[in-house]
């Protein structure tokens, strides 16, 4: 308890920003916030750089984002980092991204633990390379006892598998006759998927422009807020995020309510 007590917390908003973060702490603040990555590839064709140029940018990107979602009191972010259908991309490009953890953890691995970060992972793992698992485990370890955000990473992850697994997990109990057929229900459909340990995410943001899912925790976005920008990955910032949580704010959630005077 100690230990944690005396670790050095980064401060990861900028000074122009403070009073409207004073301002965003005194309403409602999304739990969990999920994120697609999206744009990386065009940030790099815009300036002529091979597409890994991109990729290795929104490293950076990851980093700043991760600092202020932890600082405005997000409890879990959610990172798309890997699809199931990235594997389709060329050879050269998908091992660059399989070396981008170990290069991001291993660069700020520190940082996250002086600001009391836990690193989680959703997807599977035994696909990845060695070297990637390895680091993705290594961080796992030196976060496991901090009580902060969870900085989750989606890799080799696709929601229709997840799904699946979790249907396949369910019918199993049935045939192993701990669990009636008729006592299923979305409850325990959500206890079966990867995610069965945090809380759905509030608010999904897309960068780059692009408008869809693209196979991303499709059981657990029903009700969240979605905002998509047209800014690219690797130039999403602190006033980006900034700018999104503030219309979250103002966005009245009703999960399928009504408001007293609508009732009436």
């Amino acid at each position: 308890m100690f230990d944690k007590l005396l670790r050095k917390k980064t401060t990861a908003v900028p000074s122009t920003l403070k009073e409207r973060l004073n301002v965003l702490k005194e309403k409602p603040m999304p739990t969990h916030v999920a994120i697609i990555m999206d744009g990386n590839g065009r940030w790099a064709k815009q300036r002529k750089l091979p597409r890994i140029a991109g990729h290795h940018e929104g490293m950076k990107t990851v980093r700043k984002t991760t600092l202020f979602a932890s600082e405005i009191g997000i409890r879990v972010l959610t990172l798309y980092a890997f699809s199931t259908e990235n594997w389709k991309r060329p050879k050269r490009e998908i091992d660059f991204l399989m070396k981008l953890p170990g290069e991001f953890l291993s660069t700020y691995l520190p940082e996250l633990v002086e600001n009391n970060v836990k690193v989680e992972m959703i997807g599977t793992a035994e696909l990845l390379p060695a070297h990637t698992k390895d680091a993705i485990e290594k961080a796992m370890n030196a976060t496991a006892h901090n009580d902060g955000m969870i900085l989750n990473f989606a890799m080799n992850y696709g929601s229709r598998f997840e799904i699946a697994e979790a249907v396949k997990a369910v019918a199993q109990q049935v045939s192993d006759n701990t669990i009636e057929l008729s006592s299923i229900t979305e409850e325990t459909i959500s206890t079966a998927l990867m995610t069965s340990h945090l809380p759905d995410p509030d608010l999904l943001i897309r960068t780059s422009g692009e408008v869809r899912l693209s196979n991303f925790m499709l059981w657990q976005l029903a009700y969240a807020e979605l905002a998509f920008t047209e800014v690219l990955w690797p130039d999403f910032n602190e006033e980006n995020m900034l700018n999104i949580v503030e219309d979250y704010q103002n966005r009245n959630r009703r999960f399928g309510s009504l408001e007293g005077d609508e009732i009436k």
